[in-house]
This record gives structure tokens, sequence and C-alpha cells, in this order.
């Protein structure tokens, strides 16, 4: 009996002519939406017996494999005796490919469709055609060619040919995959207390293609409660791929644990951790210039090999591994991971690979989402990562330099950075005695510079090398596209600092495009132990009234945390006078509970402070500080000091909503205490009291959501860094007077609320 592989036209193509990408350079900065755009804008112009978005089938057969070929050409287009397939582009950069003739890979996928549509329908003869769009200028490049079907039929059993070990390799991995997904076990001897209605939970919403909101504790194993009911999906054939998105590198390690043990256990599946280009860029400066790098130059040349060795030997794709065969063939490695993400079972990587409208690889998933689910981790951080994602600004003093820098050299770039320029200072004289102010729509002669400059920077970016260009291009044309989006949701505000002037489109309500960009997944798994309230994450993070929501109590103990709160005014006017007693504070707990203590801080300025008072008192105990920038050697150093059972106190002082309140496991004896200083609120700003506006206009708290609810996060994010196993035992001190309000208590976990109240004079009672 014959294997069935079912395959798009389009994936069968890319993986054939990879070349068919845009430059690397500019392929982040295309969106679906101008692709959609531009195509309806195309069908609309077609005569009344033409034909859009044909729906086309082919079944062919190849030695022990048989291919089922399948896709819509964007138009069938009869003139007179003479049926034409029509393939439509867009594009913002006019490559050389283009003006020589379209891209190999856009001919290939037409000449497939053409080949579909002449044998079902006895052609001897049909013609192709590509139309290719700019998709501002909307400027239209057309190129015809004619076929005789022998040669279409030729040309499809190349195309088999070249795909067909690929195609072996990935047909028995997925026939491994299934099997093993079917008999996986779950990989630890028990379940602790709330992991198995997690993982029930998220194996029912994947069943009934839902969308779950889950609050699960600290501790509880989320990561592999919710990887073990997807693996268990994908091998009773619901799902065939899997995302795993996260905010932080050190839980996308977590889960690459997570499946590390259960391949241990027998599962066969493959896994890629995407890393951001500048930190797998093998090159001193990350210029994708063939002439600067030599893993871009020829890149698609020796990828197709690449990818076929890496999946023969390794199904755990990380970071090292994938760096490793990229230095063996020659390729890029952040481009090669991007392109594993075709082949493998689950993708591990950051929010914004799957939310942000600028990053190319949601639309290499289109067809596939159907058949993907998102597990979403930590998905509390979703929600300003989501503002930031959907915002842009630009600013006056880019335009500037530009001016400055091309003066004498190109007219055409001084004039159109000039013409912004201008724009910008005619702006802030009108409003001279503002620093910060909103306005209600943006001017059109803003949106028309920022066109024409987009443009002539397409023209003049590949004859010339210049950061500053590039960097301004970006901007703009991201500027440009947020521009689009903008809407009820959305505020423009302009902001003064000294001579520069920056406007910024901000998004204050992310839900809408959150829900936008991941519509069309199966299911969407959002869980976090901090998803609290779960009404306001539900709100921002796009939920419906039929999604699933789920809320485990803490599996751990009271008996296991000593809470004490210590009713101090951290307020930024008080600062200065309570410091002495915070510090008080300390010194009270480490003399009644010495070991490893993490304190954590609102500000960096705050933290200083308060050691640098602590170090004037108590020059012995040894600390460590947290510091800007650090490395990730660094990071690993400040981890790697609070070791077990040792015999003397360490202080670590810390961020608040920092790189060491999340995602941070000090199991046993290696974390004894944590003290939070402060309520976490983000600092009074223009753009907070924007956002707390907002929400007030519609009805709901705008405090409580531009200020309490994310503050609030970032106190049980660090709270949770202490009890992390049912062996776990230590201290949790919260200074603040706040946290005696009902406004903040009521936001505590339960077994933090049976708390003991410190005394404002004598420090803490143990």
């Amino acid at each position: 009996m014959t294997d069935a592989i079912s395959i798009s036209v389009r994936t069968l193509v890319e993986h054939v002519y990879r070349s068919g990408s845009i430059d690397s350079r500019f392929r982040s900065q295309s969106t679906l939406l101008d692709g959609t755009r531009i195509h309806q804008m195309i069908q609309k112009t077609y005569q009344e017996s033409d034909r859009k978005e044909v729906y086309l089938r082919a079944e062919v057969k190849a030695e022990d494999l048989s291919f089922i070929i399948d896709g819509r050409c964007d138009g069938l287009l009869f003139r007179d005796d003479e049926v034409v397939i029509d393939e439509i582009k867009s594009y913002s950069l006019l490559t050389e490919q283009i003006q020589q003739g379209g891209y190999p890979v856009h001919w290939a996928q037409a000449k497939l469709y053409a080949y579909m549509y002449a044998r079902d329908n006895d052609l001897q003869e049909i013609s192709v055609q590509l139309t290719y769009v700019h998709v501002d200028t909307l400027d239209k490049i057309y190129f015809k060619r004619n076929y005789h079907f022998t040669e279409l039929e030729v040309f499809l059993g190349q195309i088999i040919v070249e795909y067909s070990p690929y195609a072996n390799l990935l047909h028995e991995h997925r026939r491994n995959r299934n099997k093993s997904c079917k008999e996986l076990a779950f990989p630890f001897d028990t379940y602790r207390e709330g992991q198995r209605k997690l993982a029930g939970v998220v194996y029912k919403t994947i069943f009934d293609k839902k969308n779950l909101f889950a609050k699960a504790p600290t501790g509880i194993g989320k990561t592999i409660s919710t990887l073990f009911p997807s693996v268990k999906a994908i091998g009773e054939g619901h799902l065939d791929k899997v995302f795993y998105l996260t905010a932080k590198t050190i839980t996308r390690t977590t889960a690459e644990e997570a499946f590390k043990k259960m391949r241990a256990c027998g599962l066969c599946m493959n896994t890629v951790t995407i890393t951001a280009k500048d930190k797998v860029c093998f090159k001193d400066e990350t210029n994708c210039q063939k002439d600067y790098c030599e893993f871009a130059n020829g890149y698609y040349d020796r990828i197709n090999g690449a990818i076929l060795d890496i999946l023969s030997n390794e199904t755990a794709m990380t970071r090292d591994v994938i760096e490793n065969y990229a230095k063996k063939h020659t390729v890029c490695p952040f481009e090669f991971s991007l392109d594993l993400a075709y082949a493998v079972d689950c993708i591990i990587c950051d929010y914004n690979y799957v939310f942000d409208p600028r990053v190319s690889l949601k639309r290499l998933f289109e067809e596939q989402k159907k058949s993907a689910a998102l597990l979403v981790d930590e998905a509390h951080n979703l929600v300003d990562r989501g503002r930031e994602m959907f915002s842009s600004s630009i600013n006056k003093d880019q335009f500037l330099q530009l001016k400055k820098e091309f003066k004498g050299i190109n007219k055409e770039i001084v004039d159109a950075a000039g013409k912004l320029n201008a724009w910008f200072l005619a702006l802030k004289k009108a409003n001279s005695e503002k620093h910060e102010f909103t306005i209600d729509n943006l001017d059109e002669e803003l949106i028309e510079h920022l066109l024409q400059f987009v443009i002539m920077t397409e023209q003049v970016l590949p004859t010339l090398t210049s950061q500053t260009l590039l960097e301004a291009y970006f901007t703009a044309n991201h500027f440009l596209k947020m521009a689009e989006f903008v809407d009820e949701h959305y505020i423009i505000y302009v902001e003064k600092v000294k001579n520069d002037l920056t406007i910024k489109l901000f998004c204050m309500d992310p839900s809408k495009l959150l829900k936008q960009m991941g519509k069309g997944y199966r299911s969407k798994i959002f869980f976090s132990a901090t998803l609290s309230p779960l009404s306001y994450y539900q709100d921002l993070l796009g939920g419906r009234e039929d999604d699933y929501a789920l809320s485990i109590p803490s599996p751990f103990s009271s008996d296991q945390v000593d809470v004490h709160i210590h009713p101090l005014s951290t307020r930024y006017r008080d600062r200065d006078k309570t410091k002495e007693s915070i510090v008080s504070v300390i010194q009270s707990l480490i003399k009644s509970r010495p070991g490893n203590i993490l304190i954590f801080f609102p500000s960096y300025q705050y933290l200083l402070a308060v050691y640098e008072e602590f170090k004037q008192q108590d020059d012995e105990t040894k600390t460590i500080i947290q510091a800007t920038g650090m490395t990730e050697a660094e990071r690993e150093h400040f981890l790697g000091a609070f070791l077990p059972n040792q015999t003397e106190t360490l202080l670590g002082f810390a961020v608040l909503g920092g790189i060491f309140s999340e995602g941070v496991d000090l199991i046993g004896d290696r974390l004894n205490g944590v003290v939070v200083v402060g309520v976490g609120l983000p600092q009074l700003c223009f753009e907070r009291n924007l956002i707390k506006d907002h929400f007030n206009q519609r009805n709901k708290n705008g405090y409580d959501y531009a200020y309490v609810y994310p503050g609030m996060n970032k106190v049980l994010q660090a709270g949770g860094r202490l009890i992390r196993s049912e062996e776990d035992h230590g201290t949790i001190v919260l200074i603040d007077d706040r946290f005696l309000q009902r406004q903040y208590q009521q936001l505590l976990p339960p077994e933090w609320q049976q708390y003991t109240l410190g005394s404002p004079k004598h420090g803490l009672i143990l």
C-alpha cells in the first residue's frame, strides 16, 4: 500500500526554491495585511468570466509515496482562447530578480497550479502570469509565459524528485512520532497535586478546539502539565504542531528540559528553539549583506542539505546544536532555525514570532494553524509585550541626522529627511509650551512624507551602506504599518525631550490585535502562576466568552511559608525617611532566619540607596547585587552564588519585575527567604496615566488596570521564587503599608493571607 503525504503547493515550492524569500534585511517588515489588501485589489479588476481563489488538487505517485498536492491559485483568467493562471505577489523592494523576470519560486508555484488545471481540463497549453504590486505605490509589473502540458508534467516530476528525500525523512519521523506520542506515559512517577487537573483541562481544550486561561501556582510544573497533553493530542491526531511561547530565555530552557525528560521515556519528537538574530549571529555586526557575511552569501544553495543533515541526526535542535550545524554547512543560524520550523513538531520561541505583525514566522504557518496549538507561558507578560509589539514611534533627530550625514552625498535623502524634520519643527513650534500632549489624528502630510521617504530609501539602499539610513527605513516602515491598525484602542501622543520630538502610536489595549494575530490556531492555552485577577487578563489578552478558565489552588501547605507584612511607606516621597527602617527589617530577618535571601526593589535607584545604607551598618554580611545590562554569564554567576547548605547568610539585591524575579528556580536550601519592598506599582508617568484614563472611560477601574494589577503581578512573581516544591520552606517579608489595604490584600494568594504583622519600630515579630 502506498502511503500518502498531503502538501500545499506553496510549502512544496518554498522548500525546493528557498531563494524566493525576500532579502533577509527586509523579511520581517512584510505583513499579511499588505498581501491580502493587494490580492483583493487586483482580483477586483478581473472580468466577470474570470475566477479567483480557485482550489486545485492533484495526486502524484513517486516510489513508495503518494503526494496529494493542493492549493488555491489567485486568479484564473479567460482571454479569447487562452487560459491564464494569475499569481499575485506584493513587494516593497524592487529587487534584481523582479526586474529580470520574477522569482523562480513564484514561477514554480504558478506552474504547479497550471499543471493541475490543465490536467483536470485536458488542456495542451496554458499561460502563466506573475503580477507584482508595490505595497505602497501600487505600481504593477507583469510577466507572462506560455507552457505546454508536457513541460509542466516534467517540471512537476523534477520538483517531486528534489522534495522526496525530505518527504521520506519527514514521513518516517511522523510515523514514529505518532506511535511514541500514543504510548508515552507521564514522565514522572506521580502527578503533583493539581497537575493532573491542569493536564486534563489542557487536553480537553485542544480536543474541543477552545482557548484556555489557566492560573496555576508556582512550582506545580506548568511546563510539563501543558506540553504532555499537547504531545498526547498529537498522538491522537488532533494536533500536528505545538508552539511553546515564552517571554524570557530561561523559560525556554525549562521547555527544552521537559522534552528531554519525555524523550528519555520514549518520545520521538523534533523541537527547535529560535533565538534572536543578534544573539546567534556569528559576525561582529549583524549585517546580512552577502559581501559581508559568508553565512548569508549562498545561504539558499546550502540550506536544504543542512536541514536534511540535522533532521537525520538530531531531535532537540537547541541553540548550541543549531550553531554547530550552521557552522558545518556555512548557513546563517537564525535563518536556519526559521527554516527548520517548517519541519519540526514543536517550536520553542518568543511571543513575537506569532503575535508581532512584523515578524515573518507567522506567515510560514498560515496553512498549518488549524492543526497547531499555542502554549503561552507566563502569559501575564503578554499584556505589556502586546502593547510594545503594536506600538510604534518616530522622532525628529533621526531625520536631522540623515540630513547631516548625506549632505553633499545624496540630494534625494537630504530632501526627504528635510521634509520630515521640517514637519517635526512645525509641530514643535505650534506646541512650544507643552512637553507631552496627545493629538486626535495622524497628519496626512506626515504619512505622505514617510511614504515618500520609504519609497526613496528602498531605491537607494541596495547601493548604499548606512546603518543610520537602514534604521530610519525600518522605523518609518514600521510606523506606517502600525498606522493601519490605529483605532479606539490607540492613542497618539507627542513627547518633547530637549530639542528632540517623538510621536508615538501607543496601543493601550492590545486585546483586539492579539486576538487577530492568534486567529486560526486550533487552541490557545494562556497559563501563569500570577494570572490574577483572571478577568483582567482575559480582557486584555483577547479572551472570548466561550473560553475555558481554570484556577488551581496551591498544592503547597501554608505551613511551608511564613509571611510577614511590615507597614512602612515605600512611596517615592518617603523612601529617604524609611530606608533605615527597611535595613532594620532586613537585619532582624537575617538574625532570626539566616540563609540565602533575595530582596526585591521597585527600581534600581531605590535598590542602590538601601544597599548603601545596609553596607554602612553591616559590612560583614555577604551580599551580591544585580547590575544593569548583565550578560548571561553574569546572570549565571549571580544565581550560582545561591548554594545549598551554606553556613553564612547571603543577601541578593535585585529589581522587582527584573531578570531574577521570574522563571528562576532556586530549589530547596538555595533560597530561604524573599523580601519584597513596595507593591510594585509602575512609576507614575504620562503613558500609564493614558492607560488609566482609557479604561476609566470604558467603565473599568483604570487605576487598577494601569498600576495595581501590573504592580502586584511583580510582587507575586518575586514571592513565587521561594516555594518551588513540597520540601521547600521559607519566609516572605512584604514591606509596604498598602499590603494591609483591601485593594491589595485581595490579590495576595490564600497561603500568604495568614501573615504576621511586623512592628513599625522593632522590626519583624519572628
